[in-house]
């Protein structure tokens, strides 16, 4: 994911909402849930109810101020 930057790390609700916001602005970030992942798997290596969200970079400038508003909602930063 080299293109791609990481700006959201937690529980899989919070990062929904995330995602909803981003998608009201036009991006369409990428969720990943390694847990699940794992699970499907057959094996379990990280933490239950964490999904990472990432955006490509050069989006990451318009999605910005969406992210730290969010965030800052949630009281989270």
């Amino acid at each position: 994911m080299s293109e791609t930057k990481r700006i959201y790390t937690g529980p899989t609700l919070i990062a929904k909402g995330l995602v909803a916001r981003l998608n009201e602005i036009g991006i369409n970030p990428i969720e990943r849930n390694d847990h699940d992942s794992s699970v499907r798997a057959g094996f379990t290596m990280s933490i239950a109810n964490q999904t990472m969200i990432f955006i490509r970079k050069d989006e990451f400038e318009k999605a910005k101020e969406t992210i730290e508003e969010f965030l800052k909602e949630i009281g989270d930063h």
